[in-house]
Parts: structure tokens; C-alpha cells; sequence
């Protein structure tokens, strides 16, 4: 890891004094990327034109693991280490290491553009106006089915507005009909299980913050189980493992063993280059619960830590990061969906993507629109990860009959008061 820090000689100190601008120079910059994608490649290119526009300024973007951003990088935060900038996922749960860098970018756009997604990073703190960083993509959990199943089969695929249980009944009789061995499959996730959870009615976190376990959470769990009793979703995710453990079989997919994954957006570019023309696929509209036709919101965002001494050009190289020009690179060359509010609305060219991809991302973006409130709230908060973690435990338990679904709901709310408790006992 390097560190970073002012790198001032005395003769420099001279010009910096006489400077009409706050930028000094001999300033480094470290921006940690993970490894999905390019990793930090196009941001790294798009800082070539930051650097020139600021004499004296080194940005160094180094690519790092998924597992380093989720494990490595708290504990270095925690002891005041660790890079300026990171691309992080765990936006309510690394909160209280956010740099506030108002003063150094353009508040008015980054509301016009992020005025939800903001909030996330704010570590539930309704009544803050901080700006922490840029959201840099979204994404979005939704279902993946083998149209050439459906054909074979002669069944007729659900049309949008379906329920979960038609669903169902759906890719079970594809199975059946096709000899295929599943139905349906979900991501080892409890952030994929949400989506399941609140388009039942689950809230999972109140606006105060605090843990919510309610008939909307029993309901989700209880039909989950079923179909895993009924053979509709396979033991071998969530049953095999135990703990908080992530896990997902999105190979079963790829080799037609399952009519439906609910993954994310995140495996477009899998799909297009190993399915390729090998079967028909789609990404289909959200399935409905009793509550909403919802699926859970994610993605990273680009924030600056407390312990930096570079502040200012921190927060400007973020800002510089956001102008549209660049985000259009970004995204149709990441071949992402976009987080910010004109670019979802005005669309996004992606001029290497297939076809088939083009209209999966479209049906992903579509799905933004009707994403229930209580997702938006359950993604930004600071628990987040502990929910998820007991979520994920919690059912894998009853999957096993090692807990009822009643003992279950209350594991789940105190595994998070723990963690809560854990923290200084702020929600």
C-alpha cells in the first residue's frame, strides 16, 4: 500500500506561497479501483488530463481486489491508513471515514445528479448535507432466464408485472417440460434476498435506523424455504454453506441448468462473452410481491477518507471525475449503468456492447423507476452489511432445520443490535 502525503520541498514552498490557487504542488493522490471490469484503467487516463490541468499534482490509481475493499481497506481506515480516494460498495457501513468535500465540488450539479444515491453515503444522517463523494455506477439485481427453455418448452414467458409465485410456476413447468435440473436459482446474497423481502413488504430498517423485523420479512422467508422444500431453488446455495458466506452459481446458468438466475447487472459482460449466440436469454422486468415490483439498488461510489492531507485536490479530482464529458466516457466504455440523474433519463450509447446486452441494460435501467423507497433506505444504511450477513445465516438455519422461521426473525434483529451495540450503540 502507499501512502500518501505532501511532498513540499522548500523551494516549492516559496512558489505555493505566491500561488493564486490552493493547489500545491508536489500533491499525490492514491485512488484504490477493484478489480471488476477495467479496474482503474479508464480512470487512470481520464487523471492524465486531471494532472496536466494541475502542475505538481501525481495521481496514482492502483487496481486492488474485491476482498481488499471489503476487508483490508476498514481496518486500515480504522488506524487512520489507507488510500485519499477508494471505489467502494459498503457506502452506509464506511460512513464515519467520509471527508466532507463540499467546498471543493460543484454541491448544486452533484444534487441535481445524485440527490438519492448522496444520502447513502451519509451514514443514515437525514439532516446532512455533506457530499462524500460520487456515486460512480449503479446496479441493479434482477433475473436472467433461458428464453430457448421457454421455447422448447412451449410455455409462454411472464409478462411484465408477474408475480414471484408465477414465476415460479412458470420455470417449474419449463423444468419439467425440458428435464432441466432447477426451476430457479438466487444468488447466496442477502443483499439479493432483500429484493425478494421488501416486493413482499419487508422494511428492514426504519427511518430511524433501527433493525425491522415484520410480516413482510416472515412472508418472504417463508415462501423462500418453500421453495427450496419444493425442490422449485436448490439446496446447494444456500443450503450447503453456512454462515454469512457469498456464494453463487451462475454457472448453472450458463450451462442451462436452471430456467431463472436472479443475479445483478454486474454479470452482463460474463453473459455476453461466454453464453454469446450458445441460447437465448433475456434480463426480465422485476418480478412482483404482495407490495411492489422492486428490486434492490447497488453499485460503488468514489469517496475521499479523513486521514488524507490532500483534501482539496482530493475533492476536486472527484469533481473533475463528474463533468459529464467524463462520466459518458466511463460508463459507455465500462459498459455500466449510469448512477446519475441525466444520464439515466437521456440514455447511455455503448457502442461495443452486443445487441442482446444493449437490451438487458436497458431492462436493468427500466427497472430504477419503480424501486420501492425502502430499498433506497436499506442501501444506504450503516448496517446494511450486518442485516445481510444475519439475513443470509439466519435463513440458511432454517433451510436446515437448525431454527424455525420465528427463531430465525429474532436471531436476525439481534445479530444487527449486536453489530449496532458493537459500534457505540448509534443507529
Amino acid at each position: 500500500m502507499k501512502r500518501t502525503g505532501l511532498r513540499t520541498t522548500t523551494a516549492l514552498a516559496l512558489v505555493i506561497a505566491a500561488a493564486p490557487i490552493s493547489l500545491a504542488y508536489g500533491q499525490q493522490i492514491t485512488v484504490w479501483a477493484g478489480d471488476t471490469g477495467s479496474g482503474g484503467k479508464i480512470f487512470a487516463e481520464m487523471a492524465k488530463t486531471f494532472e496536466a490541468e494541475n502542475p505538481g499534482v501525481t495521481v496514482n490509481v492502483e487496481e486492488v481486489s474485491y476482498q481488499t475493499l471489503v476487508e483490508s481497506l476498514p481496518v486500515q481506515l480504522e488506524a487512520g491508513e489507507g488510500p485519499d480516494i477508494a471505489i467502494i460498495t459498503d457506502l452506509g457501513g464506511l460512513s464515519r471515514f467520509y471527508q466532507d468535500i463540499t467546498p471543493y465540488v460543484d454541491a448544486a450539479y452533484f444534487e441535481q445528479e445524485w440527490g438519492q444515491t448522496l444520502q447513502w453515503l451519509r451514514g443514515g444522517d437525514a439532516t446532512s448535507t455533506a457530499i462524500y463523494g460520487m456515486p460512480t455506477t449503479l446496479t441493479v439485481n434482477g433475473a436472467y432466464v433461458n428464453l430457448t427453455l421457454f421455447e422448447q418448452a412451449g410455455v409462454p414467458v411472464p409478462a411484465e408485472g408477474a408475480t414471484w409465485q408465477e414465476w415460479a410456476e412458470a420455470t417449474r413447468q419449463v423444468a419439467q417440460a425440458t428435464n432441466t435440473e432447477f426451476a430457479m436459482e438466487m444468488d447466496r446474497s442477502g443483499h439479493r434476498f432483500a429484493s425478494l423481502a421488501i416486493s413482499y413488504g419487508a422494511q428492514l430498517v426504519d427511518e430511524a435506523g433501527h433493525p425491522v423485523v415484520d410480516d413482510g420479512l416472515r412472508a418472504a422467508i417463508e415462501q423462500f424455504v418453500a421453495w427450496h422444500q419444493d425442490g422449485t431453488m436448490p439446496m446447494d446455495l444456500w443450503g450447503a454453506v453456512g454462515g454469512a458466506t457469498h456464494r453463487e452459481l451462475f454457472s448453472d446458468f450458463l450451462n442451462a441448468n436452471t430456467v431463472l438466475y436472479f443475479g445483478g447487472s454486474w454479470t452482463l459482460a460474463q453473459m455476453d462473452s461466454e453464453v454469446g449466440d450458445l441460447f437465448d436469454w433475456a434480463v426480465v422486468p422485476a418480478p412482483c410481491g404482495p407490495s411492489s415490483c422492486t428490486v434492490m439498488p447497488g453499485g460503488g461510489a468514489m469517496t475521499v477518507f479523513s486521514h488524507t492531507q490532500n483534501a482539496e485536490i482530493a475533492g476536486k479530482l472527484i469533481n473533475f471525475f463528474a463533468q459529464p464529458e467524463n462520466l459518458d466516457h466511463y460508463i459507455s466504455t465500462e459498459v455500466e449503468i449510469p448512477s446519475a440523474a441525466s444520464q439515466i433519463a437521456n440514455g447511455v450509447e455503448y457502442p461495443t456492447a452486443s445487441a442482446r446486452t444493449s437490451e438487458a441494460l436497458a431492462t436493468f435501467i427500466n427497472q430504477i423507476p419503480k424501486m420501492d423507497a425502502a430499498a433506497y433506505r436499506f442501501q444506504g444504511w450503516r448496517y446494511q452489511r450486518a442485516m445481510m450477513n444475519a439475513l443470509t445465516t439466519r435463513i440458511s438455519q432454517v433451510l436446515n432445520n437448525e431454527l424455525t422461521v420465528d427463531a430465525a426473525m429474532e436471531r436476525i434483529k439481534e445479530d444487527v443490535n449486536l453489530a449496532i451495540q458493537a459500534a457505540g450503540g448509534q443507529p
